[in-house]
């Protein structure tokens, strides 16, 4: 068991009550600017999630690589950021947060410059391990220093900017790097990061000077950190590599899953039980932290299966290129940007627990639409459903980030949202892995359902095929098949997104279950946000 002992940093006020209502008080020099350049961090961090997706085969034949070793430069990325992510209350109990997120932006820089210059695939993939592990924190440590600099009354402004950059960051990473890769060259994916990099870090570090820090001196959980590593490291393997090795038939996905079930109970089980966890699992004694927690693991999951179906169907059932699949997607960032400053000016006049439901609704109702779907679909109405899809998503984050942080005290922000923002990605993970091998599944069985109806030796058949195939059989049942298949994708794409939706509403009676209030509470210092 480890002991905490807390003490200040130099010319900091004394840790504890004190130094959270000196927080009170404090304001950067300049909060727009100390704002873009939190801002700037996190579109950049959340941006190199997706941007090298659509590059993987370029930078596999430039570094002569295989297509699965190209595939460990996302796998790597995700597994050390999910590995990360919990470790940020630690981190800024022992550190500050201001002093975590300039390091780590600078970390984030460094590694990026170590992936541009990778000349072989396995110096990429390490270098793409330590940029995911260094960025895990910017993410939650931006947003409890945005909330720490706006008031009450503005920190839903400050959430609902976080939230647009959730949104549109990773629909912009493929066609940013799709765009880069093709006019200039791959490494210029990692490279641009430099530049924004440092100057968000040396603007964040200016503006945030003086800015009072809870420090303590905790001890490190090594059994902890053990556990969390092992087990976290195995289940985000196991679901990245899961459609890959046919899941359980794989005996790789079998020591994957035991490895992972062990590590994660016992971790669960020591974390609660130690008196200084490396992760703070006790933050879930909060209603409103439990409950908001859930919805946001649940709706971003269903979410992320959205957006990683749409485009996948575009390209295989419709024959879109990237880019075009890119293009048709990307309107459900248009009304996320027009919407968020408005929402989250005027959202804390509603009860968050409405809004949350009407967001619900809309990305129910999208996913209904999408489950009408057909191969005769144009561009327009796959646009459209997007744009609409949009307004869901802006009404989406700012409440329900707002509830799940709402109970905690203003020096749990950090940990609260590193924990919450890990469960979200693991849930984005099961989501991804799910969706992709039901797809496969459901259209299996569907193909196998439609040709048990096709009678090969019928007089019909036998001239369908010939014409299909101009007079040659063999190519008439070749395209034939090629219909079915098609056919039976469609198909299950479709009892995918009716189940997606269903998913969505469901969320709605679990947002009920947060209760009042959702902001500050009464004498609370306006450092923490709530």
């Amino acid at each position: 068991m480890s002991a905490t002992s807390a003490t200040a940093e130099p010319g900091a006020p004394a840790p504890g009550n004190a130094t959270e209502l000196t927080m009170q008080g404090f304001a950067p020099p300049n909060r727009a600017l100390a704002t873009f350049g939190l801002a700037l961090a996190s579109f950049m961090q959340v941006l190199d999630t997706t941007i090298a997706n659509v590059s993987l085969p370029t930078i596999s034949g430039s570094l002569g690589g295989s297509a699965n070793q190209a595939t460990w430069v996302i796998t790597s990325f995700a597994v050390s950021n999910a590995i990360a992510l919990p470790l940020t209350g630690w981190l800024t109990r022992k550190y500050g947060e201001r002093k975590l997120f300039m390091w780590s932006t600078l970390a984030f820089v460094i590694a990026s410059f170590l992936c541009g210059i990778a000349n072989s695939m396995g110096l990429l993939v390490l270098a793409r391990a330590l940029q995911g592990f260094v960025c895990g924190p910017m993410y939650p440590v931006t947003q409890a220093l945005l909330l720490s600099i706006y008031p009450p009354a503005k920190r839903g402004q400050a959430i609902a900017l976080l939230a647009m950059v959730t949104v549109v960051a990773p629909i912009a990473g493929p066609i940013l790097g799709g765009w880069i890769t093709d006019n200039y060259s791959w490494e210029w994916i990692f490279f641009i990061n430099i530049p924004l990099g440092i100057f968000a870090s040396a603007v964040v570090g200016a503006q945030l000077k003086g800015r009072p820090e809870r420090l303590e001196r905790p001890k490190m959980d090594y059994i902890g950190l053990a556990l969390l590593v092992f087990g976290v490291g195995a289940l985000q393997i196991l679901l990245d590599l899961g459609n890959d090795e046919d899941w359980f038939h794989s005996t790789l996905i079998v020591v994957l899953t035991i490895v992972a079930a062990i590590s994660l109970i016992t971790f669960v089980v020591w974390e609660l039980t130690d008196d200084d966890p490396i992760v703070n699992l006790r933050l879930f004694r909060h209603r409103n932290f439990r409950v908001g927690t859930a919805a946001l693991v649940l709706a971003y999951a269903a979410f992320f299966a959205v957006g990683i179906l749409v485009p996948l169907w575009l390209q295989r059932n419709l024959g879109y290129t990237a880019i075009w699949a890119g293009l048709a997607t990307a309107p459900i960032g248009i009304l996320a940007v027009v919407m968020a400053p408005i929402i989250g000016k005027h959202g804390s006049k509603v009860d968050l627990r409405i809004l949350a439901t009407c967001a619900f609704v809309i990305m129910g109702a999208t996913s209904f639409l999408r489950s009408g779907f057909n191969l005769d679909v144009d561009f327009g109405h796959v646009a459209m459903i997007q744009l609409i899809q949009g307004l869901g998503v802006a009404l989406f984050f700012m409440p329900v980030l707002q509830i799940l942080l709402s109970d905690l005290a203003p020096h749990e922000i950090a940990a609260g949202s590193g924990l919450a923002t890990f469960l979200r990605t693991l849930g984005g993970s099961f989501a991804a892995s799910l969706v992709t091998y039901a797809w496969s599944e459901r259209t299996a069985t569907h193909h196998a359902q439609l040709t048990e109806h096709i009678d090969a030796t019928s007089p019909a058949m036998m001239a369908t095929v010939a014409q299909y195939g101009g007079g040659n059989p063999q190519t008439g049942a070749f395209v034939l098949d090629r219909i079915i298949t098609q056919q039976a994708s469609q198909i299950g794409f479709n009892e995918i997104f009716y189940l997606i939706g269903g998913l969505f509403l469901s969320v709605i009676l679990i947002v009920w279950m947060a209760r009042p209030p959702f902001s500050a509470k009464a004498g609370a210092p306006a450092g923490g946000g709530h």
